[in-house]
């Protein structure tokens, strides 16, 4: 995408430190968004934010803990006094914590509800409040995952989770609607990033059984975001959209 259709936008990117959500932020911002991004990891949000700035976007950086909700609202304020107000919101910020089934333990399990569930479901709810307030729509987007789709072993309740995005966009369409606010969601597959690619086999492997030959870039995820959170997408929304190369068409596990 290269025309600035995010002139006059403001958005909120939670877990955009790395990865898929650092680029969605970037392009989002040289597409012409002020954004505020968020990582509960200091340094890598404070080095995105530069490296943001450096190529001309408007950024500002917020560490913090995107599963908690006063934090939440604190996030959503900020970038209102910044840049005057909020019209996309992406929750990105996820854990994903691999464990048997059997023995899998609650701590575990309350770390992976609370960020993917919990920080996802009041990141839309005090957006969508700000938006309605503002009475001009806006666009609110969860990151979901292929394993809400399809089984995949050790990764019960991050799947249950993702699983559950898709529902929550769904079920928010009855909800905002009536204040033109759009609410869908991304699904990628395996994906490149710098924590994938702590795996030497990782890129290998997802190429073998990925239909198109390889897995996705972050650029391949970031793009889906930016389309159905774009004016492109303005009658779009309870939407889930797959960026996984044709794998669930198959499921070829990697196991």
């Amino acid at each position: 995408m290269t025309s600035k259709k995010f002139t006059n936008h403001v958005a909120l990117i939670t877990g955009a430190g790395q990865g898929i959500g650092f680029e969605i932020a970037r392009q989002m911002a040289l597409n012409g968004a002020a954004i505020v991004i968020n990582d509960i990891n200091e340094e890598l949000i404070k080095n995105a934010e530069a490296q943001i700035t450096s190529e001309g976007g408007a950024c500002l950086a917020l560490a913090g803990d995107a599963a908690d909700i006063d934090f939440i609202q604190q996030m959503v304020d900020t970038a209102v006094q910044h840049f005057g107000k909020l019209t996309i919101a992406v929750a990105n910020a996820g854990i994903t914590l691999f464990g048997d089934f059997l023995t899998y333990p609650s701590t575990s399990f309350q770390s992976v509800m609370n960020l993917n569930l919990q920080g996802s479901f009041y990141l839309a709810q005090r957006a969508a409040q700000q938006m309605i307030k503002q009475q001009t729509g806006g666009s609110i987007l969860f990151m979901s995952s292929v394993t809400g789709h399809q089984a995949h072993k050790d990764l019960a309740a991050y799947g249950m989770t993702k699983a559950a995005l898709e529902m929550l966009a769904k079920n928010l369409v009855i909800e905002l609607s009536p204040y033109h606010i759009t609410v869908n969601t991304v699904a990628p597959g395996a994906t490149l990033t710098e924590r994938t690619l702590e795996d030497a086999d990782y890129k290998a492997t997802w190429s073998r059984i990925t239909p198109m030959g390889r897995p996705a870039t972050v650029e391949d995820v970031a793009n889906a975001v930016l389309f159905l959170v774009s004016p492109d997408a303005g009658h779009i929304t309870g939407q889930n959209l797959v960026v996984d190369g044709g794998w669930i068409a198959v499921s070829t596990s990697p196991y």
